[in-house]
């Protein structure tokens, strides 16, 4: 198979010819690993290959699965494979291997993927561009000098260079939603406790987490949701069962939606990029073309309460996890191998109390309850996912010297203000590209929708997806250019 035809098919369209017996996934594995080979020194979004993971998988594809040998990525962080590395984009983590798959992890190889790499990240996920000492800076495909989004950013770049159809992200402030917007993909950030996070812990940063994928099309990220939502084993939470599958939903048109909109930032957040209110408002006037009542109106929720969110409870998971490896391999934190504002959050964290974790606590369910009224008067949220578009590499230096957690989490959520409340809260939310800017950016469009109602937002991206197809848009870092 060429790279350029391998290249034109999402996730769902490859298993479909493995299943009709006109590619093999082996086939597909390497025509994936050729496309990296070409295309990765141009935006380093593949830190290293798995080849024997990419064996072991080849040899027990799973016959019945969804995406019976398609090409994907492990994240650096996260849902992990066995005795795959997961460095969590760190010289302090550098050789950490799990023995054993983690319950996302086994989900993801029963749904059929095979694993042919592991995606570059920001230094333990903690930025929104891709750019650790460690590895090096992820590039944007549709321009190289700028981000590709964070933390998911190499999965993303990847996907948009159609390296892979298909790449594993998650979403602790915007990790899926952000490189989503940056890159030009679709991502979805599932309700909090729609996937197991088993057996390690029973909820990721304290409720703050979600993993899935980010995709060329809207059915992947749906289909991959039915392969691995619901609780494992001694799990404490449990959601129910969506009425239909989230595949079957994304094929169907939503009901006419009362969908609000918003160009004004949160209280106390930056001012909208001109370009980000443009696509706004004509994504706005899609939904209404579409049927849906779509009226202005936001939450009464403040800057400074969504970056309190994100810094008050991420900060003392990191802590915690950082003494666990340190005391697991006796190395210590420093300059040389922990980046600084990493070790400005880390430092934040051990000097909380517990009186401060609840008082963050307190803070989410405030969050929380407002956005819940506030949902009552409407399906859905639309607003920008940034608060502009990418923005060139280097503005976003995770090992700027000087930066306390305060100013540093403030400098991350001035660009992605309406991302981690929804973290706080729970609510499913996506990234929908629907705008590029007049030199080329994409600027992914937000809908956020209620606790637990992923349908809805299938529903309406898929509805989204067919009006205004992005399937065919073209970076010009693309396997599709490659014969």
């Amino acid at each position: 198979m060429k790279i350029s035809e391998y290249a034109k098919y999402d996730g769902i369209g490859l298993a479909e010819l493995v299943k009709a017996r006109q590619v093999s996934p082996r086939e597909l594995a390497e025509t994936a690993l050729a496309a990296i080979d070409k295309l990765n020194g141009k935006i380093n979004a593949v830190i290293a290959k798995v080849p024997e993971e990419t064996e072991r998988s080849l040899k027990e594809v799973p016959a019945k699965g969804t995406f019976e040998g398609v090409p994907f990525l492990i994240k650096d962080v996260g849902s992990h494979y066995a005795n795959v590395p997961m460095e969590f984009g760190s010289r302090l983590f550098e050789g950490m291997v799990f023995p054993y798959d983690n319950e996302l992890a086994a989900r993801f190889k029963r749904s059929g993927v095979v694993a042919v790499g592991r995606s570059n990240i920001p230094e333990f996920g903690a930025n929104l561009s891709t750019e650790p000492v460690r590895h090096g800076p992820t590039g944007n495909p549709w321009n190289t000098g700028h981000i590709a989004g964070g933390s998911s950013g190499g999965a993303a770049a990847a996907v948009a260079a159609g390296m892979v159809p298909v790449a594993h992200a998650n979403d602790g402030g915007g990790s899926i939603r952000a490189p989503a917007s940056c890159c030009g993909v679709f991502g979805l950030k599932p309700s909090r406790f729609r996937q197991p996070w088993g057996p390690d812990q029973d909820e990721g940063i304290f409720g703050l987490g979600s993993e899935l994928i980010v995709s060329r099309s809207v059915r992947d990220s749906a289909a991959m949701l039915d392969a691995t939502a619901g609780a494992d084993v001694g799990a404490r939470y449990l959601l129910p069962e969506p009425p239909i599958s989230f595949l079957e939903a994304s094929k169907r048109d939503p009901k006419r939606l009362r969908i609000a909109f918003s160009v004004t930032p949160p209280a106390g957040a930056p001012a909208i990029h001109p370009e980000c209110k443009e696509a706004v408002l004509n994504a706005a006037k899609l939904c209404e073309k579409l049927g849906h009542e779509v009226f202005e109106a936001s939450p009464d929720v403040t800057h400074d309460e969504s970056c309190a969110i994100f810094r008050d409870i991420a900060s003392p998971m990191m802590a915690g996890a950082v003494q666990k490896v340190c005391a697991a391999t006796g190395r210590k934190v420093s300059p040389d191998n922990f980046e600084a504002t990493t070790r400005a959050l880390m430092k934040h964290g051990e000097s909380m109390s517990a009186v401060n974790l609840a008082d963050a606590f307190g803070v989410a369910n405030v969050v929380s309850r407002k956005l819940g009224q506030f949902f009552t008067t409407c399906d859905v949220w639309l607003t920008p996912v940034l608060s502009s578009p990418p923005p060139k590499l280097g503005v976003l230096n995770a090992n700027e010297e000087g930066l306390d957690a305060h100013q540093w989490v403030r400098k991350l959520m001035d660009l992605a203000a309406f991302c981690p409340m929804f973290n706080g809260s729970g609510q499913p939310a996506m990234s929908v590209p629907l705008h590029w800017t007049k030199d080329g950016l994409p600027v992914g469009i937000h809908f956020v929708g209620r606790f637990a109602d992923e349908v809805t937002l299938f529903k309406l991206a898929g509805q989204l997806e067919r009006a205004q197809p992005w399937i065919d848009r073209v970076p010009p870092v693309s396997a599709l250019r490659l014969s």
